[in-house]
């Protein structure tokens, strides 16, 4: 919780001293990271204990898991559930519900489904995130910090307005991996907002599009590196 406040409070002090960022006010861009918190908050929940792969490469614990008759994806990300999490996810799950209420939300069904597809695919796109993550280990296996730059970086880019964001960040974080549709395209949607040029905010609704590419990139990382992985050689 502390982690995920000290967050919220980076955000507070940043508008503390502008009035507004890429076009965004602090209650708009509290949607922003309320979306893309939550769902990170979420993923990291059920899908962030692929982080521990490289431990388990180096001390051959991954073996263990090939003679269980269980997918070894579904075993990794079942084999340590930790419920302090949720406690993040409720800093987010908080900024949400007050950026809903404090913006002037035009609501109707269309906007009650974005909002709804927003949460389930920023979810779909960072679980899609750790799982890439952890096929890229099999390769890297010392080499946790540089997929960490993407899931963790990619987490606060995305609560982040990516109208500040230059070009090659635009590249990575917009589409390659689509942080961009976590939270800040939805946001401009739901507020009835025009983004940036190489990103209208009408891309919001393509939230389930970013997240099945994610998970793409995830499903053939994984393939991969399960392929690749010849055992701990113990």
């Amino acid at each position: 919780m502390l982690v995920g406040v000290v967050e919220l409070a980076e955000v507070w002090v940043l508008f503390h001293n502008v009035v507004e960022l890429g076009g965004l006010e602090f209650t708009q861009i509290l949607l922003v990271f309320g979306l893309a918190d939550l769902c990170f908050s979420l993923a990291d929940l059920s899908f962030g204990h692929c982080d521990r792969l490289p431990t388990y490469l180096r001390n051959g614990a991954l073996d263990v898991f090939y003679l269980r008759p269980q997918p070894l994806l579904l075993q990794l990300i079942t084999s340590d559930v930790s419920l302090r999490r949720l406690a993040r996810a409720a800093v987010g799950a908080t900024a949400l519900v007050a950026a809903l209420v404090l913006n002037d939300i035009d609501w109707s069904a269309a906007h009650v489904l974005l909002l709804v597809l927003a949460l389930v695919s920023g979810y779909a796109t960072f679980a899609g995130m750790f799982v890439w993550a952890g096929g890229a280990q099999f390769f890297l296996i010392e080499g946790a910090e540089t997929t960490n730059a993407f899931v963790y970086g990619g987490r606060y880019a995305a609560s982040q307005p990516a109208s500040v964001w230059n070009r090659p960040l635009w590249a990575v974080f917009g589409f390659f991996f689509p942080m961009a549709f976590t939270g800040f395209l939805p946001a401009l949607t739901l507020l009835g907002l025009d983004g940036p040029g190489w990103l209208p905010g009408w891309l919001g609704w393509c939230a389930p599009l970013a997240a099945a590419w994610t998970w793409l990139l995830a499903l053939l990382s994984w393939r991969f590196g399960v392929r690749h992985y010849q055992g701990g050689g113990g």
